[in-house]
């Protein structure tokens, strides 16, 4: 829309709603997780509508001078529960109306302000005259006819303060006849929209729109119920083999494999047991893959588990490091477009190369420098990775690089830079031009990722391996290596570990003497210092024997040291459980590498201190808190772990439920699993392609597993069947928790009903 002025002609959008899709929330499950087609539906205001009523009636008799007999109705409005937001406020009140062919009599609330749950509790009295005399009776003997015209009818609206008036919420219309049985009644509803008559328009009239529903709804019981189920699946990553254990076979029975990764990986994030889980299923993996070429390549359980708790535990992580860059790059907007084809009139396409080679090597540096800040729980999974594809194909020297980079870089980094506003990286979709721009960053850090042997020739298009020869050189390779180096380097190394030390930084410094002889010098040196991820050393100059090593895990917390101590700067300390080795930096960037780095490989050591003393012990004391004893504990916290450690928000009972679920969901697949090892056990022939599906390595273990599934999950549904069968006996239609209009109460009644036919 154009609206012109004096000469100035200024755009405006306008936004239209064409139609919209409403599923009722009992047909959820119908469309649950496959695609389907729904109708456009017309959008009316009157439609949309959610929240309930508690509503009360009570209907008595009045005698008045002249001997007539009244009755009198008493409406009382108790509360409203859940009633929507209108432009970001929700001021409501409601209309009461007796209404019959022949009378229609209003009365109002009062508005209750800023609050979607109203609490209203008024009563509002109506006059329905009857022309005869007073007679005792037990209830009103209405005329058939009279009392299904007389309805009672709520409108429920948001006082609006704007031109176009009050907004509609809602309404629910009670016929007089359910006061036939007794004088009053009170009950729950659902609020209704409004029948308007404006179903003119045919349902096809709009078109139609694909959707893929993903629906759950969980009941989940007390932390006992699921005991057995839990202990199961937790003790997954010590069963032998792994395929026989409770939670692989979740994955082999799901449609999906992330349906069973999802709750998965969030239980064993809650009970701390995700590593060993997902190192026991990728090794398992690993094992059957012939070609390292193709290692994690599939869509298989542990490449899932891996996606999802990157997603969990790196989300932090991912936005310390690339936000700025992204932010960056949204802002700047320069072009960077490089195919000669697409070139707009006027770009340069040396220029646009230039741009897009600065914003790449922004990105990639940020990636490549990050590592300090990966969260503990990716580098001891990416330890896993490149210790089990080391192992497996010990002739590649390059298998543990690439085994760490198809997830860090294809599946972490390049999918969040393509596509920044599904990572919360971006508040919007970026315009086409930043699209474009993102995508060729993305492609690019990917191969520079993945140490391809022949990078430039993995580009299908010409223009981009034009373009990758800016890149083609060794120090972005280093980069690379270094970078997975540091974050597959865990703290929690296992002694049979295939791998030699990894050296993580080295470089000269100052460091003074310890002071292992009573009266000895304490001067200070310069030395060749070298970390790697079994131990820190110095030596006399580089390449010369180690003169003093400390192992990773004896280092118990690694601190700055106050500048007081010797008067000097960029000191800071390695704290050892007998003494501590201070240590002077070139400058203070080079300082905080250090103790970065060192932080790093040490934060998982059981006994890291939670105290230090901030200042150097000197002439008989601390100089910060002037203790006397060298042994007396630290005065100040110690800054503790690297930032992208984040607690996460997970109910392991709500997850142990949705396990449960899917296992409840695909029985019949358990079944046919047992199957599938009862004729591995006693078939020792060409497979059948009915159980071909299934992995099986060890029939009896997996049998025995799957006979404890069953019985947990069966044990399980039972509860859930009683627990259900209580509640519909203790709750009736019309209470709050099962308000009149709620289909799913009736459908379960109905079903009882039937299963009681049935059965008799």
């Amino acid at each position: 829309m154009a609206v012109e002025d004096e000469g100035l002609r200024v755009f405006q959008s306008v936004k239209i709603k064409i139609g919209k899709v409403a599923i009722q929330k009992e047909d959820l499950q119908k469309y649950h997780n496959r695609d389907t087609w729904f109708q456009l539906q017309h959008v009316d205001a009157d439609s949309e509508v959610q929240g309930k009523v508690h509503l009360e009636l009570r209907l008595s008799e009045v005698i008045t001078d002249t001997g007539v007999v009244c009755h009198k109705l008493a409406t009382r409005i108790v509360e409203c529960q859940g009633l929507p937001i209108v432009n970001g406020q929700c001021d409501p009140y409601a209309t009461v109306t007796l209404a019959g062919p022949f009378r229609s009599e209003a009365k109002k609330t009062k508005v209750k302000r800023k609050t979607n749950n109203p609490q209203f509790d008024e009563v509002f009295y109506f006059e329905v005259t009857r022309p005869c005399s007073y007679s005792k009776k037990s209830h009103f003997d209405f005329e058939e006819e009279d009392v299904d015209k007389l309805e009672i009818r709520v409108d429920l609206w948001n006082a609006s303060n704007l031109k176009f008036g009050d907004e509609f919420l809602g309404e629910l219309r009670i016929p007089l006849k359910v006061l036939r049985q007794s004088s009053s009644y009170e009950a729950w509803y659902f609020l209704q929209p409004r029948d308007n008559g404006s179903k003119s328009l045919k349902p096809d009239d709009l078109g139609s729109l694909r959707l893929n529903v993903v629906y759950t709804e969980d009941h989940v019981f007390s932390s006992d119920y699921y005991s057995p189920l839990r202990d199961l699946l937790l003790k997954s990553a010590d069963v032998e083999p792994v395929s026989a254990s409770a939670a692989h076979i979740l994955g082999e029975v799901c449609r999906e494999k992330q349906e069973a990764a999802v709750p998965l990986v969030r239980l064993f994030l809650h009970y701390g047991r995700v590593v060993p889980f997902i190192s026991a299923i990728a090794s398992a993996e690993v094992k059957r893959t012939q070609d390292p070429n193709t290692i994690f390549r599939g869509n298989s359980l542990a490449s899932k588990c891996i996606d999802e708790t990157m997603k969990l535990a790196g989300m932090h992580y991912l936005h310390v490091t690339l936000k700025p860059a992204i932010e960056e790059i949204c802002q700047s907007h320069k072009p960077c477009e490089i195919d000669p084809v697409k070139l707009k009139d006027g770009e340069n396409l040396e220029n646009n190369m230039e741009n897009l080679r600065q914003y790449v090597d922004r990105v990639f540096h940020a990636i490549t420098e990050s590592g300090v800040s990966c969260p503990t729980v990716m580098c001891d999974i990416f330890f896993s990775l490149r210790e089990a594809a080391a192992k497996r194909f010990q002739d590649d020297p390059d298998v543990r690089y690439t085994a760490v980079s198809s997830f860090i870089f294809l599946r972490f980094f390049a999918p969040a830079i393509l596509s920044p506003n599904l990572f919360q990286l971006t508040p919007h979709h970026t315009d086409p031009q930043t699209s474009r721009t993102l995508t060729l960053i993305s492609k690019t850090v990917q191969t520079l990722g993945s140490l391809s042997k022949s990078k430039s020739a993995s580009f299908k298009e010409s223009y981009m391996a034009t373009f990758y020869e800016f890149f083609n050189e060794q120090k972005y390779a280093d980069a690379v290596k270094n970078f997975l180096d540091l974050i597959s380097s865990s703290g929690r190394r296992d002694p049979k570990s295939v791998e030699q030390p990894i050296v993580l930084k080295e470089g000269f410094m100052i460091k003074r003497a310890q002071g292992r002889k009573r009266f000895g010098m304490k001067n200070f040196k310069k030395r060749w210092f070298r970390l790697t991820n079994h131990e820190f050393t110095y030596h006399k100059s580089k390449g010369d024997q180690p003169l003093y090593s400390i192992p990773i895990e004896n280092i118990l917390a690694v601190e700055k040291l106050e500048e007081e101590s010797f008067k000097m700067k960029n000191m800071f300390q390695v704290i050892q459980p007998e003494r501590a080795l201070y240590i002077q930096a070139n400058n203070c960037v080079e300082a905080k590498d250090w103790i970065d780095i060192l932080t790093k490989v040490s934060q998982c050591n059981q006994k890291r201190l939670t105290v230090y003393h901030p200042s150097a012990y000197l002439s008989g004391h601390w100089l910060c808190c002037r203790a006397p004893s060298d042994s007396a504990p630290g005065c100040s916290p110690c800054t503790g772990g690297l930032p992208a450690n984040i607690q996460l928000d997970i109910d392991g009972d709500r997850e142990t439920e949705r396990i449960y679920s899917l296992f409840n969901l695909y029985m019949s697949k358990l079944e046919k699993m047992q199957e599938a090892c009862g004729s591995k056990s006693v078939y020792d022939g060409p497979e059948q392609e009915e159980y071909s599906t299934f992995v099986i390595d060890d029939p009896q273990e997996t049998y025995k597993t799957l006979k404890q599934v069953i019985a947990g999950v069966g044990a399980l549904e039972q509860e859930h069947a009683q627990y259900k069968r209580d509640k519909f006996k203790k709750t009736k239609y019309g209470s709050q928790e099962h308000p009149i209009g709620d289909k799913s109460f009736q459908n379960y009644i109905r079903q009882q009903s039937e299963t009681s036919t049935h059965s008799i």
